[in-house]
């Protein structure tokens, strides 16, 4: 599961599995998420009790860097439901003195082959539109625009969208689709 990425401007890292001993750093790095208010709705972080109950116990990995711990990606299921099994949802956060440096891109890479292990047929992300830089990574990596959920939830006392996109795994869960690629009209990334 370990990764290198190196270059212009790229850090090296080694993605690995993320460990319950990592918790105070991951803890810190969604703490800045949280911080720059388009994240999360979540106000604070979770205790380590609580995150690890709502993750699967597969694709949580840790991006490190000069022996530090700069960015994590997590997946959580998106219903209890069997036939959404295949189904899971995208937490994955940056250090802020890390970003920009394709953390982000490795972590997602690693995360949809670890998911693809798993069986998981798509993910998902639910962003905030604010979040560009996040956007454009799902992008990227293959995610295509489903629709911006408007007024989904409030932060702050503040009413907010989230852009819903998912990745279809090209080689788990592969049949018949029965339905197209979007609504008439709207835009397709992929």
């Amino acid at each position: 599961m370990a990764g290198q990425e190196q270059g212009e401007g790229k850090m090296a890292v080694v993605i690995d599995a993320l460990m319950p001993g990592d918790w105070d750093a991951v803890r810190a790095i969604y703490a800045e998420g949280i911080a720059t208010g388009h994240a999360t709705f979540e106000l604070a972080p979770p205790s380590w009790e609580e995150w690890h109950a709502a993750h699967h116990p597969f694709g949580r990995l840790a991006a490190r860097a000069e022996g530090a711990l700069v960015g994590w990606v997590a997946l959580s299921p998106v219903s209890q439901r069997a036939c959404y099994a295949g189904v899971a949802e995208v937490s994955l956060y940056v250090a802020a003195a890390a970003r920009g440096r394709g953390i982000g891109r490795a972590l997602m890479e690693a995360a949809i082959a670890e998911s693809e292990r798993h069986g998981i047929w798509t993910l998902q992300g639910a962003t905030f539109p604010e979040n560009e830089a996040s956007l454009q990574l799902q992008k990227r990596c293959g995610f295509r625009l489903i629709g911006r959920r408007q007024r989904i939830g409030q932060l702050h006392g503040v009413w907010r969208d989230t852009v819903l996109t998912e990745r279809r795994s090209p080689v788990v869960g592969r049949g018949p689709a029965s339905g197209g690629d979007g609504f008439p009209g709207e835009e397709v990334w992929a």
